[in-house]
């Protein structure tokens, strides 16, 4: 028995990620079994195992970045394999005997040389020129040792992260061994496997064939968000049955990586490719159909929760109906997300803003002069920024797995802005690094792009806490709804005029009402509590914004 590592092979890239393990410590592993998936900015790939025998030891970790030759795993083997100079006929024989498709397949590269006839015998298909040097994932492999092919015959397809690729047999003859597996990462020159050929013919070692590119036509995608909320609001089906034995989905590093950015079950989607291999164009069909789905269906349904039944509104008197927008649809599907995920708690509090108002109101003049305007929000948003930094639970966002809480260094701040299409949430970012002018300047200028429909998807992401404030509205209070992934927002309403307590009698004082939402899964009352109580004190008394 002799311990050896499996390292990580060329990859084709600078480095990439462990997503996934293929095995664990006790598992045995053959020679191209798979051991985990590595994922690179353009592709995800299996990496195989060069050895066969028993896992010891894992020595590397999900997320962990990893380069060409780094340790993956430590195998225990029956044989430790001798220095090339000390094979003997005995252990060449041994080797062979533990890996009979690589010992075929050197034997059938030794037979044939390059073009040379080939008349009743064995002869290598090896991968032609793809057109790169990287390696390209192997996703599916079309003939089965045993079969059949004629020259020309697909053999498998590749796919990188740009195109499909079947390759061709540049020869007929019956399949005698397959060299690759799905998953693996073929680059020109790798071997794939192993023909008898049975007639007089010329059967060069590499393909003179160019491979057959099967490049999707891309079908004009609809917008990211709209496509997100469908998906994720989406009843879940039951999945579709495979069309083969296998339960494995074939998509290539692309498309699977386009289905976990918009979370599309890829079990779901019904593949139009080769023997059913999902496209992108798969994609886009699967979500087009959630949209097109009536919209009592895609917000109220799943999880168990019933559907509001249709009513004919029309019997009992005159309707108009008038289609939700976009952005109607949007804000609707995520309101119900939020408000179905996340356990809300809301706290109120009045701020004694007089003294704040009566600052603003002295600066008029100077906001005349700078060609802005200062309206209380930027007051709001330094406020907030300040207990943000100063209780950082505020400042965070629960995991996917809800298995821990990832605190946020930065401080972006949204705030709703009510638009004829609907309601927008603008971002502001670094509000703590900018002053009060600046401040400013940036909500007059995001909101009149959210106004004209012009605010870009960049401008609407990234918040770690959002202010809805109704402003002149009216109202003393009202329950906003937390924008998960968020855990808390502001609502504030209308200021008015009020009869206050100093100690020795009555004084009017303007207040400001205040509503903090929060999800209970992060943040506790007293959490809340403190946070709201800071976002009073520093109202109340601007000073306290300049400490």
């Amino acid at each position: 028995m002799a311990k050896q590592q499996v390292i990580v092979p060329d990859i084709g890239a600078d480095a990439a990620e462990v997503i996934e393990w293929m095995v664990q410590v006790g598992d045995e592993v053959a020679v191209d079994d798979s051991l985990l998936v590595l994922e690179s900015d353009k592709a995800s790939m299996e990496v195989p195992s060069t050895l066969a025998g028993t896992v010891v030891e894992l020595l590397v970790k999900i997320g962990d970045s990893l380069t060409e030759g780094a340790a993956i795993i430590v195998v225990e083997t029956a044989h430790s394999a001798p220095e090339p100079a000390q094979l003997t006929e005995e252990t060449v024989e041994a080797v062979q005997a533990e890996t009979p498709v690589q010992a075929e397949a050197q034997e059938a590269v030794a037979e044939v040389p390059d073009n040379q006839t080939v008349s009743i015998g064995k002869h290598s298909v090896l991968v032609p020129d793809i057109g790169t040097d990287d390696a390209v994932e192997v996703i599916e492999l079309s003939v089965s040792v045993g079969d059949e092919v004629l020259e020309g015959d697909t053999l498998l397809v590749l796919e990188s992260d740009k195109a499909s690729m079947e390759i061709p047999a540049d020869a007929s003859g019956k399949v005698l061994e397959i060299a690759v597996v799905i998953g693996a990462s073929l680059k020109q020159g790798d071997l794939i496997g192993v023909l008898e050929v049975a007639d007089n013919r010329s059967a060069p070692q590499t393909s003179v064939q160019e491979p057959k590119l099967d490049v999707p036509e891309v079908m004009s995608p609809a917008p990211a968000e709209p496509k997100a909320a469908a998906v994720a609001s989406a009843p879940v089906a039951e999945p579709k049955t495979a069309s083969s034995s296998s339960d494995v989905v074939y998509a290539g590093p692309a498309v699977r990586k386009l289905a976990r950015e918009f979370s599309i079950p890829l079990e779901q989607v019904s593949g139009s490719g080769p023997r059913g291999r999902v496209l992108k164009e798969d994609l886009h069909i699967f979500v087009e159909q959630r949209l097109a789905k009536p919209e009592s269906e895609r917000v109220s349904s799943g999880a168990g929760i019933p559907t509001v039944p249709a009513v004919d509104f029309s019997q009992f008197g005159p309707v108009r109906e008038e289609a939700l927008s976009k952005i109607g649809k949007v804000t609707a599907t995520n309101m119900q997300r939020s408000w179905l995920n996340v356990p809300h708690v809301t706290q109120y509090d009045d701020a004694d803003v007089t003294d704040l108002e009566a600052f603003r109101v002295s600066l008029k003049d100077d906001a005349a002069r700078r060609g802005t305007k200062l309206t209380p929000l930027p007051f709001l948003l330094k406020a907030c920024a300040v207990a943000l930094k100063d209780n950082p639970k505020f400042n965070s966002s629960l995991s996917p797995d809800s298995e821990s809480v990832i605190y946020k260094e930065y401080v972006h701040i949204g705030f709703a802005v009510d638009t004829p299409a609907g309601l927008l949430v603008p971002v502001i970012r670094d509000v703590d690094k900018k002053g009060l002018w600046e401040l400013a300047e940036e909500v007059l200028e995001l909101a009149a792009l959210a106004r004209d429909k012009k605010l870009k998807p960049a401008q609407m992401q990234g918040a770690c806490f959002t202010i809805s404030s109704l402003g002149a509205l009216g109202g003393k209070g009202f329950t906003p709804i937390v924008n998960a992934p968020e855990v808390g927002i502001l609502g504030v309403s209308k200021s008015s005029v009020q009869p206050v307590w100093d100690g020795s009698g009555f004084a009017p004082r303007t207040m400001l009402p205040l509503c903090l939402s929060y999800d209970h899964r992060v943040i506790n009352g007293a959490d809340g509590g403190r946070f709201m109580n800071q976002v009073v004190d520093l109202l109340s008394d601007i000073r306290r914004l300049t400490l």
